[in-house]
């Protein structure tokens, strides 16, 4: 992409209504434009890092063996009803009435949706486990809505729902799940911290939250300092494999990580006073097993080996895809802009030329700009007639990992600069010697 040809909004002022980092510098980089309070269109560089970190999602779900469908937005207020959730939910939910007078919602969650599309499908327990998941957007009606996408009215979330035939294979798919979600932000370059939490709406007795530590978290968060530490890397994982799975949910929630509502002073006072934190936390993703609470109220039941009828067991695990973004800028940015990891980048570089129109540094961003595409890469060409401070600042703010710098000097010796965003270290080399550092950066993520 060319950014003379591109739709990138920016802003050269804070804006007076972002409160944090993360509201102010998505307004400022052009990725967002505010439509009602909580709703947000997503202009191209915020929808480009979106389907970015919804794609990983939708991998690493895959890869633990989950069925990707879509579910529709609005709901029929009688799928509520059975559950006993529609008068439950509280103001939340927007309830609206079509032109016949049918109740209708806009979804905030899918658990009804779900159990009434497996009890229509489903009848034996020969078709167990299954994990259905989606992507798609949610509505919930915050009473103040505020801090841009990290709690907006309307939101991007993957949802996935278990249905298992028993209790011990339902806790699977917890751990799977669980795993899956420590994949995910590992490869979007976060550290999420699993932490027993509260059911809140959903119920269910077993639950952790996902939590990003930051200043602008709306968790109290209490934990043993060595568990940011820890790491799945690149190891292997075979999800069927229930001990190994099982093995690494300890390994990652030994160790004492629980947020404000679910805080035990007597067990934290237990933890090496040296690895004693508290600090915040954003909560990124969910996961629950609630057992038959579902099943049993809507009749989601399938047929034993023995010819008996029981509900399934069942629970649901959600990202908050959308809110990931926000959070992301939140862990990666400093006073010039958002640091972009390389997993979740809108462009895998930039290229700024700092003589547009010179015969000589035109042809090599061209050339650059070919061979990046070449590899598959997805670069982003300053090529606008502007001073040099001006394209550095706007590559600054929109925050590309990388950034090669192409000027009359420089050429005059066959040399380019390769440039970090995160720790703004430059190296002179070859155009060539450029464009395979920065395959070599890529390949694999």
């Amino acid at each position: 992409m060319r950014l003379s040809r591109y739709f990138l909004p920016v802003l050269k002022e804070n804006p007076a209504e972002a409160q944090i980092v993360s509201h102010r510098l998505m307004l400022r980089a052009g990725m967002i434009k505010q439509q009602a309070a909580g709703i947000y269109s997503w202009l191209p560089m915020g929808f480009k890092v979106l389907k970015r970190i919804e794609q990983i999602v939708h991998e690493e779900q895959i890869r633990a063996g989950h069925i990707p469908l879509l579910m529709p937005t609005l709901q029929p207020a009688d799928l509520w009803r059975e559950s006993g959730r529609y008068d439950d939910y509280g103001q939340e939910m927007l309830r609206i009435k079509d032109r016949h007078e049918r109740e209708m919602l806009y979804g905030p969650t899918n658990e009804e949706m779900i159990t009434d599309i497996f009890r229509s499908h489903v009848n034996s327990y020969k078709e167990l486990p299954l994990t259905l998941y989606h992507i798609q957007w949610k509505f919930r009606d915050e009473v103040r809505p505020r801090f841009g996408v990290m709690r907006g009215r309307e939101f991007l979330m993957k949802d996935g729902y278990t249905f298992d035939l028993t209790r011990e294979d339902a806790l699977h798919a917890y751990n799977r799940h669980m795993v899956s979600y420590l994949r995910t932000y590992e490869r979007m370059g976060l550290t999420a911290i699993p932490m027993r939490a509260a059911s809140g709406p959903i119920g269910g007795d077993n639950t952790h939250e996902f939590l990003v530590l930051a200043d602008t978290g709306e968790s109290e968060v209490f934990y043993d300092a060595r568990v940011p530490a820890l790491k799945l890397g690149d190891r292997a994982v075979d999800y069927d494999n229930r001990e190994e799975v099982a093995a690494i949910c300890e390994e990652f929630t030994t160790l004492y990580a629980r947020t404000d509502e679910t805080h035990d002073e007597a067990v934290y006072a237990q933890v090496p006073e040296e690895h004693r934190k508290v600090g915040r936390g954003i909560e990124v993703g969910q996961i629950f097993y609630f057992g038959t609470k579902y099943s049993e109220a809507m009749g989601a039941t399938v047929v034993t080996p023995d010819g008996s009828r029981v509900p399934v067991e069942m629970g649901s695990h959600g990202i908050g895809v959308s809110r990931l973004l926000g959070a992301l800028i939140e862990a990666n940015h400093d006073d010039k802009g958002i640091i972009w990891p390389e997993g979740v980048t809108p462009f895998h570089c930039g290229i700024v030329n700092l003589k547009q129109g010179d015969t000589g540094t035109d042809a090599a961003c061209e050339a650059l700009y070919k061979a990046l595409r070449d590899h598959g890469l997805d670069p982003l060409y300053d090529d606008r007639e502007d001073r040099a401070g001006a394209k550095f600042a706007t590559m600054d703010l929109i925050g590309l990992p990388w950034r090669i710098t192409v000027g009359p000097r420089g050429l005059a010796n066959n040399l380019v600069e390769l440039t970090s965003r995160r720790t703004g270290e430059s190296e002179e080399m070859s155009a060539a010697a450029a464009v395979a550092r920065i395959v070599q950066i890529y390949d694999g993520i």
